[in-house]
């Protein structure tokens, strides 16, 4: 299964994404650039809406977002039904997940379709397993509690590892601020809510914890090192406490900037050790808050997950998009005739000439690459 990368989304009727569809391909490292309305944040508010069906809470999703009237591309009068099929691949076979979700009564939505695809490489027709219709929640999580479900069992679990981060939640009530379950730490939370529970556990391997505090040091120069321990009045929870270097003074989570936390909760996710890494990491604007060295050492620390994890962001930084390869951008942009969004591969074939005279961002910014305002 750990050879098994995503390599392509299909997306049709989601959000600003229309029925005749977006085929977006996938790289180690996926940078989605546009400006502000393009549609980055929908396709990682995809990725989200693909987090809660696998846990059977789609439902709960809906209702977050408000009703499934505002996940349909223009309301139900303009479009029925969400359709995607995402598509995993090694040099042996292709694994598909799709499905169709329809509007239906109570501004909700239903699966009409969702089927399993497994094809060898070497095989001409593929092995179809179709889940049940007309129900309100993903039967792929039951259907793999089955006996000899060994292809969905590994579908599922590529799904569930394509996981989205959100760090902005910096507010002094955030659970990243807070105490929190000790015990909370087998993988770091969407949120970074179990931040100091997650370093906790990987202080244990000093190799990953180190090199986190190393970088950590990078961008605050202050910093000395996390004081991770039970809370001294209930040995269940633990607080993010640290201390400032060449000092034994113990701060809190609250004395720390928002920038800086955000930092931390990235460089823990990042640099984690690489068996608790999910396979697919995605984020929307990871720069936010930080400072341009911060965000250089934010491409160093993404380009190190690489390695053993692909990572899909959605940024607007012009500091951020020049530390990476042209063919792992994405430039998303607004149809203003068609009212949908168009995601569009770059190659650096196409550029060669520009790319000998100027940077990516030069090209963005001059609108040779498309996708400015």
């Amino acid at each position: 299964m750990k050879t098994l990368k995503l390599t392509n989304i299909e997306i049709k009727g989601f959000k600003s994404i229309d029925l005749k569809g977006q085929s977006i391909p996938i790289n180690k490292i996926t940078v989605l650039l546009g400006a502000n309305g393009s549609g980055k944040s929908n396709l990682i508010s995809f990725f989200k809406m693909l987090n809660y069906l696998t846990t059977g809470a789609l439902q709960t999703y809906i209702g977050q977002e408000g009703s499934a009237s505002s996940l349909l591309y223009y309301g139900p009068k303009k479009t029925k039904r969400i359709e995607a099929t995402l598509k995993f691949s090694d040099n042996r076979s292709v694994d598909k997940y799709s499905f169709r979700l329809a509007h239906a009564a109570g501004d909700t939505l239903i699966f009409t379709e969702e089927l399993l695809t497994y094809k060898e490489k070497k095989r001409n027709k593929p092995f179809t397993i179709s889940l049940e219709p007309g129900v309100k929640e993903s039967g792929l999580y039951e259907y793999c509690k089955k006996p000899d479900t060994k292809i969905a069992r590994i579908i599922f679990q590529l799904l569930k590892s394509c996981q989205v981060f959100q760090f902005h939640d910096t507010s002094k009530e955030s659970r990243i601020r807070n105490n929190g379950y000790i015990n909370d730490n087998n993988f770091l939370r969407s949120d970074g809510g179990n931040l100091a529970a997650f370093l906790f556990k990987i202080k244990k391997q000093e190799e990953y914890y180190n090199r986190i505090v190393r970088y950590i040091k990078k961008a605050m120069p202050q910093f000395g090192d996390f004081v991770l321990s039970p809370s001294t009045q209930n040995s269940n929870y633990i607080m993010l406490n640290w201390t400032e270097k060449e000092s034994d003074y113990l701060f809190g989570p609250h004395q720390i900037s928002d920038g800086s936390l955000r930092f931390m909760a990235l460089t823990t996710l990042f640099l984690q050790p690489p068996k608790t890494l999910p396979s697919v990491i995605i984020l929307d604007e990871p720069e936010l808050g930080l400072h341009p060295y911060a965000i250089s050492l934010l491409a160093s620390m993404i380009k190190i997950a690489s390695k053993n994890s692909q990572i899909i962001i959605a940024t607007q930084s012009t500091r951020l998009i020049d530390e990476f390869d042209i063919n792992d951008i994405i430039i998303v942009e607004r149809d203003e005739q068609n009212k949908c969004s168009i995601f569009k591969k770059l190659k650096e074939a196409d550029l060669t000439e520009w790319l000998d005279n100027y940077s990516i961002s030069e090209l963005w910014e001059k609108n040779v690459l498309g996708g400015r305002p």
